[in-house]
């Protein structure tokens, strides 16, 4: 009887994901708790959620009104999320439909002056509140994380500018 190498009976050990090292997992965690740190700045006091943030944002980067379609696209946020938030901004009279001239079944969203001005008030605040958070970085590894972002946002073939976001019709 021949004898059987030892690798071939052993049992392989099933490979095991470190989740703190895998860096999809890293970068969702992070995601989720600097969107968690962000939301403190228009919850509370607005009574906005992330959801409805991601809308508002999205219309007031915007030089022309959009779709939901492209805020779900642009955002990554599930279509019926950003639904029930364009239902809920557009209660609040935050936002508004206009019709799309080029298919008048479709309908665009926009700010609404109330929209615009909450964007407005907002935008220091939160630009105060990323300083925060990434005041653990020095101004060089700000830069380099920056710029590093850029290349995996461009290795997945992301838009990277508020100018090509917006020169998209359909993100």
């Amino acid at each position: 009887m021949a004898a059987v190498p030892r690798e071939e009976s052993a049992p392989k050990k099933a490979a095991r994901l470190d989740l703190f090292k895998f860096v999809p997992f890293r970068l969702n965690r992070l995601a989720a708790e600097v969107s968690s740190a962000l939301s403190v700045e228009y919850a509370a006091r607005y009574g906005l959620d992330i959801p409805e943030w991601r809308v508002l944002a999205t219309l007031g980067f915007r030089h022309d009104a959009c779709s939901a379609q492209y805020i779900a696209h642009c955002t990554r946020t599930h279509k019926s999320t950003i639904s029930r938030a364009v239902t809920s901004l557009l209660k609040q009279q935050i936002i508004e439909r206009v019709e799309n001239e080029d298919d008048r079944r479709e309908f665009r969203l926009r700010l609404t002056r109330k929209g615009a001005a909450l964007y407005e008030e907002l935008i220091p605040r939160l630009l105060r509140k990323e300083q925060e958070i990434l005041s653990c970085l020095s101004a060089q590894e700000r830069r380099d994380f920056a710029r590093l972002l850029g290349k995996i946002e461009e290795g997945l073939d992301l838009v990277q500018t508020s100018e090509e976001a917006d020169a998209k019709e359909a993100y």
